[in-house]
């Protein structure tokens, strides 16, 4: 049931017919129950793995409060967690390790056969797995206070606008929203009216036109491409996988408005950010700050000196790369924006903390988002390459072939078509540091720029619907 189609509309002018006709208590047990017909929708078998971590985390949380025994405290912990991660490593890992494990010992001479299973990755499950976990966490830190509703958390765990892919909420956030009375106001209706045609709009006009572009320069044989193509497919599928997800999150959290709920912002213009670190700050923000939260800071974080920090970024941007995927293409990746975090916190210890995130020129301010945009185009390589032979390959090219064909001025040409609107908005926005700048406006202004996207919309929708990337994870 994706954003981009008519029975996920038709689905969502139910929900909300029936959920303001209700009294709050009755809101909650809909929604559930909405957010399990849309997950089942998908594939109703999985249901059951969503259940289990619900009802495990719900006993969890409120035994863990219940003690003084902190052993016993980290005992249901690690119930909790072994649970959630478990479920998630078996279907999202454990083909990938165990062909490694088994490849491994054929080096080593050893003859091994695993058994490959035909696993079907849960959707979502790397989202609510995490979503979840950081409420038994904060529960056993003492952050959160646990309730005693179980359908209330339930509601937490599958909130459907958020479920399947992110933000990754957490309960000291999302729960007392779902406690308290909510209501749908003029701003809430003008805020969610923004956030689902900007949403649709960085979807289907931006990342559905890009995808044709990425699909067939990353599924030609290298012989056949040029360095310059495989740059300006870099530069689409930057775009691409930007307007796939944001568009997703701003939907998301555009369709929660109208039901009362704020869900926390996931990016941030991200592609004007001057440092890796800044970079993170704007991107997948709930998972940056939950890696930075439950991993990087628990490791030590920045305060044993330089090498452990350096240790503890590439530590945490490994796991990152491996949250989003069991292959050495999302390892790698997350190793190269751990590297590239060392690099940029070496060169800061050294010129000083403000020496990327506070330029001292225009002409500097520009280089280093340049610098920084580049940098994430290659890490793009390695996430949506199929092989690392294909990364090669392809760095190869970008290393020594400079040559512009017909196709990638046309490629280019698309981009630039569709990108420079959007990126003229965010920089406005960037500007007056106002994410929401639009819907309080000049009304000329946001006359244009709804006519522009609703134009938009109805005359460069693509012939095939894409299914949102970040789905798989």
């Amino acid at each position: 049931m994706l954003f981009n189609s008519y029975i996920f509309w038709a689905f969502f002018a139910v929900v909300m017919l029936l959920y303001f006709r209700l009294p709050h208590k009755y809101q909650n047990r809909m929604l559930l129950v909405a957010s399990y017909i849309f997950y089942g929708y998908w594939d109703y078998r999985f249901l059951s793995l969503i259940f289990i971590s619900t009802v495990v985390d719900y006993f969890v949380a409120l035994n863990i409060a219940k003690q003084d025994d902190a052993k016993l405290r980290k005992q249901l912990l690690l119930l909790s967690v072994f649970t959630n991660l478990g479920f998630l490593g078996f279907f999202k890992y454990y083909n990938f390790f165990s062909n490694e494990f088994a490849a491994m010992l054929g080096t080593m001479g050893v003859d091994v056969s695993l058994p490959v299973l035909n696993i079907i990755l849960p959707v979502g499950i790397s989202f609510y797995t995490f979503q979840t976990l950081s409420y038994t966490i904060d529960t056993y830190r003492n952050k959160v206070q646990p309730t005693d509703k179980f359908l209330d958390f339930a509601l937490y765990v599958s909130f459907f606008p958020q479920l399947v892919a992110g933000p990754i909420e957490r309960a000291s956030h999302l729960l007392p929203q779902i406690l308290q009375v909510r209501k749908l106001d003029g701003p809430a209706f003008s805020e969610g009216l923004f956030l689902v045609i900007s949403g649709l709009f960085k979807k289907v006009v931006i990342a559905d036109n890009m995808a044709p572009i990425v699909n067939t320069i990353f599924s030609k044989p290298v012989n056949e491409l040029t360095g310059f193509e495989v740059l300006v497919g870099l530069y689409a599928f930057a775009f691409q996988i930007y307007g796939d997800f944001s568009g997703y999150s701003s939907i998301a959290k555009g369709v929660a408005r109208w039901m009362g709920f704020d869900l926390m912002w996931n990016f941030r213009n991200p592609y004007f950010a001057t440092s890796p670190s800044d970079f993170w700050s704007r991107w997948h923000i709930s998972l940056s700050t939950w890696i930075r939260d439950y991993i990087y800071i628990p490791l030590g974080g920045g305060r044993l000196g330089n090498f452990l920090t350096f240790r503890n970024l590439v530590l945490t941007m490994f796991l990152g790369g491996l949250w989003h995927g069991a292959g050495w293409t999302f390892i790698v990746w997350g190793l190269f924006h751990g590297a590239i975090l060392v690099v940029y916190h070496a060169i800061e210890a050294a010129k000083g903390k403000d020496y990327f995130t506070q330029p001292t020129s225009l002409g500097r301010h520009v280089l280093y988002v340049v610098i920084l945009f580049h940098l994430t185009c290659i890490s793009w390589l390695l996430f949506r390459a199929e092989s690392m032979q294909q990364v090669v390959d392809m760095v190869y090219l970008l290393a020594t072939d400079y040559r512009i064909t017909d196709y990638s001025i046309y490629v280019l040409g698309n981009i630039l078509f569709f990108v420079i609107p959007l990126m003229f908005f965010e920089y406005i926005t960037e500007r007056k540091n106002d994410l929401l700048y639009l819907v309080s406006a000049n009304p000329a202004i946001q006359y244009v720029s709804y006519l522009y996207m609703v134009l938009m919309l109805l005359f460069f929708v693509p012939l095939q619907k894409q299914v949102f990337i970040y789905f798989q994870f």
